[in-house]
């Protein structure tokens, strides 16, 4: 690297220069764009982080139906606003690994059934008490009540008991599970004083950031945790969470300066928001995934022949290319991908067929009405487009399939989990068994397509506990080819994470786990 690069890259990681200049200046001097953003990450460490300030999200996915209660969260703001506030016995790194929090350690009997974690010493909560084993215990059986409408219910109902012993919590499966660990960091399971019992939605927590103003689906206003226990995180004075769900108005947000950050950056500007002064693109394969899901208790959809015909009625490859500008890639009808560790490649993939798709269709003996799905811009990016499309493809195969457009503000509580048939979409989870009990589990609070299959059951439980990773693998592709071709699950796509970041912003990690750095960019970023 010439001298006048490495001045370049300190003027950048100091903040003097923008990234794009840097960039812009290694390309010249023939250095590769991977290779620039790798050295000026490094540099920007090395400077170390800066402090002060105030950082603002631009978020879609706020409603004016949502609480701080962290049991509840099922969109993009609430998840955030816990990833601020609160903090979990342990977290995923953007590779994989355990990163722990609460807990500093966690070991486990040689079956998997019963597992210790040591919770840290000296832990503060915002109101100035102190984190301890009995918080924790009470925080996870709170979640296990189905009365919480948890969505990590069906994570810790595998728990058969619990306790606190000095600073040690002992946790004992009703059958071995070798990922508790990974399930631990469910984004529901922020450790809460008392375990939130009493009042769920204080939104008092551990985290880097105290909650100051909370205005659902509006704006939600943090400072500095002034005792937080983490020096890595925390580094300006001010956090803001701004519900912007206009995409338009969101990009317009990002572009002027009103806020330093913005998800969903809708793929078909994505490369508009390249060439913007001050602003970069930052993109993340991972476990993301864009869906249509189908209730399998209520008609049309308690058919399976009816499931699979709309299953073979979708164009996938199409969707990618004009919704995601390929930014994803095709999904099959589960919600695994090969970023999930155990993955079976041979699955064959489901390809649109409208012969078969009208096939099952009139085996379904459906009377030919409209088949109803609804959606909106706040189901995913490019959702609406992404319907009309399907709907397209499924009327070359003679299916009445018809689009309702529903509101933003409510989706996620009148339309998802409700409606018979509608948009949506998953972040993903660490590890398979997480996303399988969150979602496809029969007795899981969050089994949206209503998918209750005994067998499936069965083999979720044994693979948990198995340790040997062929026959886990194996029963694990018994799981996706059970859901593929019998539940309720439309996964056209899995997408990429892509968020707009202003170049003021330093820190900046591309997380596979879940958007806007698994929730943790407010935290972890700073300003240059």
């Amino acid at each position: 690297m010439s001298q006048e690069l490495k001045y370049l890259l300190m003027q950048a990681a100091k903040g003097r220069i923008s990234r794009r200049t840097f960039l812009g200046k290694a390309a010249a001097a023939g250095v590769t764009g991977a290779m620039a953003n790798t050295l000026l990450a490094r540099a920007a460490r090395a400077e170390g982080p800066k402090k002060g300030g105030i950082i603002r999200a631009g978020m879609q996915g706020g409603e004016s139906t949502n609480s701080l209660d962290p049991a509840l969260a099922a969109s993009e703001a609430p998840f955030m606003t816990n990833m601020t506030w609160g903090e979990m016995l342990v977290n995923v790194t953007p590779t994989g690994e355990l990163d722990y929090r609460i807990a500093e350690e966690a070991s486990s009997s040689a079956d998997a059934t019963e597992w210790t974690f040591k919770i840290r010493k000296g832990v503060e909560y915002h109101d100035g008490s102190t984190v301890t084993a009995e918080d924790v215990v009470a925080t996870l059986k709170r979640h296990t009540d189905e009365k919480s409408q948890s969505g990590a219910l069906g994570i810790v109902q595998g728990i058969s008991d619990m306790k606190a012993e000095g600073d040690m919590v002992k946790l004992t499966l009703a059958s071995a599970n070798a990922d508790l660990p990974y399930l631990m960091a469910d984004y529901h399971l922020v450790i809460q004083p008392g375990g939130g019992v009493d009042k769920p939605d204080a939104g008092i927590g551990a985290g880097a950031y105290k909650v100051e103003v909370f205005e659902p689906g509006v704006r939600v206003g943090f400072t500095k945790h002034a005792n937080y226990f983490d020096s890595n995180a925390g580094h300006a004075d001010q956090v803001e969470i701004l519900v912007i769900n206009d995409n338009t108005a969101r990009t317009a947000a990002l572009q002027s300066g009103q806020v330093h950050m913005m998800n969903r950056v809708d793929p078909k500007i994505a490369a508009l928001l390249k060439g913007a002064t001050g602003v970069r693109i930052e993109a993340a394969a991972g476990k993301g995934h864009y869906v249509f899901i189908m209730r399998c208790d209520e008609p049309p959809f308690d058919n399976n022949d009816m499931r699979m015909a709309l299953k073979y009625a979708i164009n996938r490859e199409e969707m990618v290319a004009k919704i995601l500008g390929g930014l994803g890639s095709v999904g099959n009808d589960f919600p695994i991908n090969s970023s999930y560790p155990l993955f079976d490649d041979t699955i064959e993939q489901r390809a649109y067929d409208p012969a078969k798709a009208k096939e099952y269709y009139d085996k379904s003996g459906h009377d030919g009405s409209p088949i109803i799905l609804r959606t909106g811009n706040a189901a995913f990016p490019g959702a609406v487009d992404a319907a009309n499309l399907f709907a397209a493809s499924a009327q070359a195969a003679g299916i009445p399939l018809e689009v309702k457009l529903e509101p933003d503000d409510g989706y996620w509580s009148n339309v998802w989990n409700v409606a018979p048939f509608c948009a949506s979409y998953w972040g993903g989870r660490p590890v398979q068994d997480q996303m399988y009990s969150t979602a496809y589990l029969s007795t899981a609070d969050w089994n949206d397509t209503a998918f209750k299959n005994a067998a499936f059951d069965e083999l979720l439980l044994a693979a948990r506990g198995e340790l040997d990773e062929a026959k886990r693998k194996e029963e694990y592709s018994k799981m996706a080819h059970i859901l593929r071709d019998e539940g309720g699950l439309i996964l056209p796509m899995f997408n990429d994470w892509v968020e707009g970041v202003r170049d003021e912003i330093a820190g900046w990690v591309n997380d596979p786990n879940q958007e806007m750095m698994n929730g943790l960019a407010l935290s972890r970023c700073w300003l240059a």
